[in-house]
């Protein structure tokens, strides 16, 4: 399990998925699409439960909910993800995250697609991957 794949995953989620059973969340489905939801709320229920039990971790997903686009937040957050999936005792979380990861990757590759689209910087888009394939465009104004 890629810790730092999951967080990545659920970083944009985390106001929403904080705030189930309220009516503002189930918005979520509509900026987010139905699949990627279901699927953000299902690791979400596999999660909270361990994460609820370490006071760190319950602090790195308020920080993040409350500002996802903060670097240092989402660092902690994988940090204390990755504290918290390293334990034997969850080895079998560890596998149902994953699992629950896989469903629906495309082609049968294994992982989850991210789709990013860049509006407008310049026309400079800049990132990194190690292997998988990366297909984009790049549209100006």
């Amino acid at each position: 399990m890629d810790v730092a794949v999951l967080t990545a995953f659920l970083v944009p989620f985390l106001p929403f998925l904080t705030k189930l059973g309220e009516k503002a969340a189930e918005s979520a489905a509509g900026k987010f699409g139905t699949d990627a939801w279901e699927k953000a709320k299902v690791l979400w229920e596999k999660l909270l439960p361990k994460v609820e039990e370490k006071e760190a971790a319950k602090e790195a997903i308020a920080d993040v909910a409350n500002n996802p686009e903060d670097a240092d937040s989402q660092a902690f957050l994988r940090n204390q993800l990755k504290k918290l999936l390293e334990k034997d005792e969850n080895a079998e979380l560890v596998k149902e995250l994953a699992q629950i990861m896989n469903e629906n990757a495309p082609d049968g590759t294994s992982g989850t697609q991210i789709v990013q689209t860049v509006l407008e910087n310049s026309g400079v888009v800049a990132g990194q991957i190690t292997g998988g394939t990366i297909i984009g465009a790049i549209q100006t104004k």
